[in-house]
């Protein structure tokens, strides 16, 4: 445990810990990068670790810079044992909706494993339907190592694809807001209209009221 002030934190490798000790050796961490944009795919990783794996310093994506991050995202790719993709676009997301997208998306990154695991640590909730035991995480990304890693991996490719759209459409700088409802993204929207990138579904009104108030 890793004491704060007064809180005792469990260290960023109890659960994958304990299901060593268990008997299990093939633990997958899953997350996703890109729930909240208003334009863009959801891009979910999952991601099996050896065993001694963890790094000094790694903790969810959100809390590194893009410098740590990318450095942490080629030290995993170095040493896992076995990573997956899986890429929701916005015409999906539409048809969808967000969570069943992201959950599509997760989906698609466990069957990319290679071998697959024996157990699935997921942040937030479970997939419904995965024949995987699965063990949910509320703020797995900041509980897990296996799921700090896949933030980290589905973040890096997120943001990797947003720097080419953002050279197919220049005018909404997606390499700068990654789609996310900036300011100024909005005030592009505002100008251009959506393009065919943008999620439909989802209301822009909702953002300009949050840059009003």
């Amino acid at each position: 445990m890793v004491k704060m002030g007064s809180l005792y934190l469990p260290r960023v490798d109890f659960y994958e810990k304990n299901l060593f000790s268990s008997g299990y050796r093939l633990i997958a961490g899953v997350d996703e990068a890109g729930r909240g944009p208003l334009a863009g795919p959801v891009v979910a990783a999952a991601v099996i670790l050896p065993e001694e794996f963890n790094p000094h310093g790694i903790k969810d994506s959100k809390k590194l810079t893009q410098q740590k991050r990318e450095e942490f995202y080629h030290l995993i790719l170095k040493e896992v044992i076995s990573f997956g993709l899986g890429i929701v676009n916005e015409r999906v997301i539409d048809y969808l909706n967000i969570k069943e997208a992201t959950f599509k998306a997760m989906e698609r990154a466990i069957l990319n494993l290679n071998p697959q695991p024996e157990i699935v640590l997921i942040d937030g909730l479970a997939i419904s339907g995965s024949n995987i035991p699965q063990i949910a995480i509320i703020q797995g990304d900041n509980l897990s190592i296996s799921i700090m890693a896949a933030s980290v991996i589905a973040k890096v490719v997120r943001d990797y694809l947003m720097n080419i759209y953002d050279k197919v459409f220049p005018q909404y700088r997606f390499a700068t807001n990654k789609g996310y409802g900036t300011e100024d993204h909005l005030r592009f929207i505002e100008r251009f209209g959506r393009s065919i990138i943008h999620r439909k579904s989802f209301q822009i009104k909702k953002w300009e009221e949050k840059r009003i108030n």
